[in-house]
């Protein structure tokens, strides 16, 4: 086994013993509360975060074995996937986000040398090698954890998963052709900037925490609640869409 991507299954097994946790905590009738991300509701975000495990097992696969392996058979089955397991009791749901981790760390470990360097590509459609495919299960795990709305926030994602995931999403920005917001990204207590340029419109400079810039990012905090501000006094727009 080798590649970079092998460094962050440490820092995946602590994200993913963090995340058990609040799930063994919630009250079963808790199951069924409010999401950060209506309409899903807490067990449909742990679903999502056990089957989505599985779609990047598949996208390994593919990168093990040469085999062109999507992500999901068709978004239709991935909803259907997530509504069948959302009603799931506590105890069930945490016994799937650990059977799925197992796989997950499974299929890195089985990786080649020679997998390592093969591209595959997500439902998203850029193309990627496993040393950034494995940091994709850390994105969903910690940015999910804190949509379970359940005392784990933004805030209490670890320093450099937040900064690796914040890359992220200003790479996926920077890949859109068109209809994109001109921004610069700016955080106050990390070396992260990116520069956007955007469609044309005026560069808006948005400057926050790490915590703050990935909570409104990721679409889950509004503008007007992110903490964050904007160059020449403009108003901290609506975050653009991501994923």
């Amino acid at each position: 086994m080798t590649g970079k991507g092998v460094e962050w299954l440490a820092p995946i097994e602590a994200s993913t013993r963090r995340f058990l946790a609040t799930v063994e905590a919630l009250p079963e009738e808790a199951v069924a509360g409010d999401s950060l991300i209506p309409p899903w509701t807490r067990g449909h975000v742990i679903t999502h975060v056990c089957r989505a495990s599985d779609s990047l097992v598949r996208l390994l696969t593919w990168a093990r074995t040469g085999v062109e392996t999507p992500q999901y058979p068709s978004m239709d089955a991935r909803a259907a996937e997530i509504e069948a397991g959302a009603g799931r009791p506590p105890t069930v749901q945490a016994a799937d986000v650990a059977a799925s981790a197992e796989r997950f760390a499974a299929a890195v470990h089985a990786l080649t040398p020679e997998a390592w360097e093969r591209q595959v590509r997500p439902r998203t459609g850029e193309l990627r090698t496993p040393e950034t495919l494995v940091p994709m299960w850390l994105r969903e795990l910690e940015i999910h954890h804190a949509d379970l709305n359940a005392g784990y926030s933004f805030g209490d994602i670890p320093w450099s998963a937040a900064r690796w995931i914040l890359d992220d999403i200003a790479d996926a920005l920077a890949r859109r052709t068109s209809g994109a917001p001109a921004l610069v990204l700016r955080a106050s207590d990390s070396d992260f900037q990116r520069d956007l340029t955007g469609d044309g419109h005026a560069t808006v400079e948005i400057v926050g925490t790490q915590a703050d810039l990935l909570g409104w990012l990721s679409g889950r905090v509004p503008a007007e609640a992110s903490g964050l501000t904007a160059g020449r006094a403009d108003p901290v727009p609506a975050a653009p869409t991501w994923i």
